[in-house]
């Protein structure tokens, strides 16, 4: 109690050509488009595309509260995007996000999972005081999938 959750997974059936979902999941300059939580971000450090190793900074907000993290690329692979945020001074905890995108037929299944991977107790508390909207997330992810779909079949039909 009184703690914020490890782990989670949303996932919905979206309809939008797979190609165009993954293009806009592996482009985090346009997460912001999509996504409750996250305003903006940009590659740092010269990266350009999401590719293992290259950093990113998004910039978050949910109520009040807002804040940027250092994220870095730890896999993109055919249909799988997967990323940690970076511990630093202010933020010394660590989530791991990843996103599966396959196609179904004319339409496209988006699975998002996150694992927190180091959180101290202090801020896991201060968290879940600061954040209550983090508590439990799944609605809110939920969401951003189907926001998500919509920005990608919008952006095939554009194409």
């Amino acid at each position: 109690m009184w703690t914020l959750p490890k782990q989670g997974r949303v996932e919905a059936l979206v309809d939008a050509p797979v190609d165009a979902v993954w293009n806009l999941v592996i482009d985090v300059t346009r997460t912001g488009d999509w996504s409750h939580e996250t305003m903006s971000a940009m590659w740092l450090d010269g990266a350009t595309r999401a590719v293992p190793g290259a950093r990113f900074k998004g910039v978050n907000k949910q109520g009040r509260t807002k804040w940027s993290r250092t994220c870095e690329v730890l896999a993109c692979e055919p249909h799988e995007f997967r990323f940690r945020t970076v511990p630093s001074r202010l933020y010394n905890d660590s989530t791991e996000w990843t996103f599966n995108v396959t196609a179904e037929g004319t339409k496209t299944r988006i699975e998002q999972r996150f694992q927190v991977l180091k959180i101290g107790p202090f801020l896991d508390r201060l968290f879940y005081a600061v954040v209550p909207a983090h508590r439990d997330r799944s609605i809110a992810l939920q969401a951003d999938l189907e926001r998500l779909g919509v920005a990608a079949a919008k952006g095939a039909a554009l194409s």
